[in-house]
């Protein structure tokens, strides 16, 4: 798997990578590699996971309030090895197998209060594929990357680079249990069984939830759910049942009012609703009082922090699975193929690029 010095001396200058240009616009492009600071290393991207965030700035231009102002390269969810060591020593060496975090947190101008011991709330972090900020947080869907080394985690030999590029949205599962506390023998409930909530309920499994209830408006997703833990599977229509669920835990996944509504409507009396879909900017259609007269508690949760490493350990030990959740392999030259077969929440769970052969 090591890659000899003459390897590392050929990364090319360019690399094909996905970019979007504007809202319906995205392209198979040329694009630069960076001569890599001493802190910075060379990887190798094997595979890609499509994110609601790469198609969302693909349909609308935009996703949430980061509006895409400049042409972006896509993807945060990668896997690959490294082609080129950080200089300075720092980070792992060549042909070691790795994933990204993507995050790089930071406290903008000091203005804004946050928690330091929770980065992912600081105000002047960035994140890689955001246009959150201009110039913009270039991705990582190119053969070739360069990232600071801080970003590289090692894998270990056990995991496949097809099934490590589920990581970064398995951790932002793992940030969302971990918000709620112990679940262990606790009923659940998932709104929303797309890729995040189906990762979701891996998770919970792992963590030995006693019920866990998967809702969705389509039995496709819901029946990869039941492959991966789900105890129970509720089509959101039937909403009288829905409303009959009596969860301890309730994760709303699907970003929607209606997603919302419905994970107020499941949580029993004292119960707990954890906000992980994204709701768009504005205020939203909700009976906020069954919460008060209920005394839920609705929490947020948002990225992750080192539950990435907790992620790392539970799938090399094959105590984790999470492999039902791809659908679909797509080359790198068939992108736009790719992106519209996971705009379709029927037909595709998680969606991978591949972009290169691996290893070297």
């Amino acid at each position: 798997m090591n890659i000899s010095k003459h390897d590392a001396a050929a990364i090319p200058s360019e690399t094909p990578g996905l970019v979007v240009h504007r809202a319906g616009d995205v392209r198979v492009e040329s694009v630069p590699v960076k001569a890599p600071g001493a802190d910075e290393a060379v990887v190798r991207i094997a595979y890609g996971g499509v994110c609601g965030s790469d198609l969302h700035y693909w349909k609308q231009g935009a996703a949430g309030e980061s509006i895409l102002r400049e042409p972006m390269l896509l993807g945060h969810e990668v896997s690959g090895t490294v082609a080129q060591p950080a200089a300075d020593g720092s980070g792992p060496p060549a042909g070691t197998p790795v994933t990204l975090h993507p995050a790089t947190p930071g406290p903008g101008d000091g203005s804004i209060r946050y928690p330091t011991d929770r980065p992912n709330l600081s105000p002047g972090g960035t994140y890689l594929g955001s246009a959150a900020r201009l110039p913009h947080t270039q991705g990582a869907f190119a053969e070739y990357v360069v990232v600071p080394s801080r970003m590289l985690r090692a894998l270990p030999e056990e995991l496949e680079l097809r099934t490590a590029a589920l990581i970064e949205p398995t951790s932002v599962a793992w940030h969302a249990v971990d918000r709620a506390g112990h679940v262990a023998g606790k009923r659940t409930v998932v709104i929303g069984a797309g890729p995040i909530g189906a990762l979701l309920v891996a998770v919970l499994k792992h963590e030995r939830a006693s019920l866990i209830v998967a809702v969705d408006l389509y039995s496709e997703p819901l029946d990869r759910t039941s492959q991966l833990g789900a105890t129970q599977t509720v089509l959101a229509t039937h909403t009288e049942q829905v409303a009959r669920l009596d969860a301890d835990v309730v994760f709303e996944c699907s970003g929607t009012a209606a997603g919302l509504r419905a994970a107020i409507d499941a949580a029993t009396r004292g119960g707990l609703v954890v906000l992980v879909g994204l709701l768009p900017p504005g205020e939203q259609p909700v009976a906020i009082s069954k919460a008060i007269s209920r005394e839920l508690s609705l929490i947020g949760s948002f990225r992750f922090n080192e539950e990435i490493d907790s992620v790392i350990a539970a799938l090399g030990q094959g105590e984790l699975d999470v492999e039902p959740v791809i659908t679909h392999e797509f080359a790198l030259d068939d992108a736009l193929g790719a992106l519209q077969v996971a705009s379709d929440p029927r037909q595709s769970g998680k969606v991978l690029l591949r972009f290169s052969p691996q290893p070297l």
